[in-house]
């Protein structure tokens, strides 16, 4: 993730205000998204669904980054994957669930969710 925090305005009222949204959160809610997908294990650098909640959200953005521009969302995961698993299958499954979450929780359009495989574990 870079070090450079981005924010992006999702809704505006002139009565009561904006809501804005980092590149933390986006990277969050992807990685929170694709865990939920049986097959995959982690995302990149070994962070695991069992260990989210020791470490933090903060740490689970790790494998993700995201670039917005003219309030569309491209996106790109490095997930690991079970053992055995299809990987075509459990890409795409990926890039749904990213995608619908995403667009869901912000309103913002995914335009793209790029999956790279960093690694395969036998869990």
């Amino acid at each position: 993730m870079d070090s450079v925090r981005n924010t992006y305005k999702i809704y505006d009222n002139s009565e009561l205000g904006e809501v804005n949204i980092s590149d933390d959160v986006l990277a969050v809610i992807s990685a929170m998204a694709a865990l939920e997908v049986d097959g995959v294990v982690g995302m990149a650098g070994n962070i695991t669904s069992e260990i989210v909640a020791k470490l933090g959200m903060k740490k689970l953005s790790k494998g993700v980054h995201v670039d917005v521009a003219d309030n569309s969302v491209m996106i790109d995961v490095a997930i690991i994957l079970r053992m055995n698993e299809n990987i075509i299958n459990i890409s795409k499954k990926v890039q749904d669930k990213i995608k619908t979450t995403v667009e869901n929780m912000t309103g913002l359009e995914v335009a793209n969710v790029n999956v790279n495989i960093s690694n395969v574990l036998s869990k």
